[in-house]
């Protein structure tokens, strides 16, 4: 019979935890508030333990004013060109705000980033519970959603793939050595709703769970993972002039996310009553579909193709071989420029 062949990974010593990115997705703020009182309480009880978790309110103005962004979405502000760009004493806030979440949390590509951050995110869109990341081979990412998938079995986790270098890639998740965001709906911006808000909970927890069994040599066996990979976004219709968008979501599409779409099948609803119907040349998944925030950034919804990727089995690294591994270290950011 033959052994599965382990691939042993550094230990993740530090894991940050962000929520307020955008200041109205208020699960994660008040997530971020509860487990900042939780971890003092832990702290004043002098039950510490060896990964270091840090919490983070990403985008405090913005939370304050229960908004998405105070000049610029800070979700956007993450490539190596801005973080490492000029700023001017004009700078929109959440530019500057993403330079110093780089300096507290990377910086990233270095060998002192931080060693795994997840940032949370509501959506409007019904999408349950996805993970949304830059890599389909990062093992460390898909081990933590296969686990999910297990513990939260009457929540659908599904696994969302950006295929974005690592120098393009924009949101706060990539700043850290690993990373995803956590993106739950529905749940309109500006609320909070309980059941998604449990949601959230029980997701950070079981991957802080993952995380704790990862580092204290737990080994994990390999298996099959499904994959959303990004192919493109839809924009509404529009009138040629204005550019004032001239129909809907159709009802038949509306809600169905990770439903697969077909040519041909109804797309949208002009606001005249005609139906308009999807043109592509292939089936493809729907996601984020009619999702509030992104009306400004001319997207109706994203459609991913699926597959499967297999991931071997892995275990934390000896202390012998992390030291190794850290002396060879050389940064994503230096080997691509």
């Amino acid at each position: 019979m033959e052994v599965e062949e382990v691939v042993r990974l550094p230990r993740l010593s530090r894991v940050a935890v962000c929520g307020g990115t955008h200041g109205n997705e208020l699960s994660g703020v008040y997530l971020v508030r509860e487990l900042l009182k939780e971890q003092k309480k832990e702290e004043e009880e002098e039950e510490g333990e060896p990964m270091s978790v840090v919490m983070v309110l990403s985008n405090p103005r913005a939370t304050l004013q229960c908004h998405r962004y105070v000049d610029t979405d800070l979700n956007r502000c993450f490539t190596h060109a801005i973080l490492n760009g000029p700023l001017s004493d004009t700078a929109p806030y959440e530019m500057i705000r993403s330079q110093e979440l780089n300096a507290m949390l990377g910086p990233k590509g270095s060998p002192g980033a931080t060693d795994f951050v997840c940032d949370l995110h509501n959506t409007t869109a019904n999408m349950g519970l996805c993970l949304i990341a830059y890599s389909d081979r990062d093992w460390i990412c898909l081990h933590i959603f296969k686990y999910l998938q297990r513990q939260m079995p009457d929540i659908p986790v599904r696994y969302i793939h950006f295929d974005i270098s690592h120098k393009e890639s924009y949101s706060l998740d990539s700043v850290g050595k690993h990373g995803f965001a956590i993106e739950i709906g529905p749940q309109p911006h500006g609320v909070v709703r309980s059941n998604v808000y449990t949601a959230m909970k029980l997701g950070v927890q079981h991957m802080l769970d993952w995380i704790r069994f990862f580092n204290s040599g737990a080994s994990f066996e390999g298996g099959v993972a499904e994959v959303f990979t990004m192919v493109k976004h839809i924009d509404y219709p529009r009138d040629k002039e204005t550019r004032h968008i001239t129909a809907a979501i159709h009802p038949q599409l509306q809600d169905r996310d990770f439903c697969l779409l077909h040519p041909d099948d109804p797309l949208f609803q002009t606001f005249s009553g005609e139906t308009l119907r999807y043109k592509g040349t292939e089936p493809l998944y729907p996601f984020f579909i009619n999702e509030c925030a992104y009306y400004e950034k001319n997207i109706a919804l994203s459609l991913a193709r699926k597959k499967f990727v297999t991931i071997p089995a892995i275990q934390v690294q000896t202390d012998q071989e992390q030291q190794a591994n850290e002396q060879g270290f050389t940064s994503e950011e230096e080997e691509e420029e």
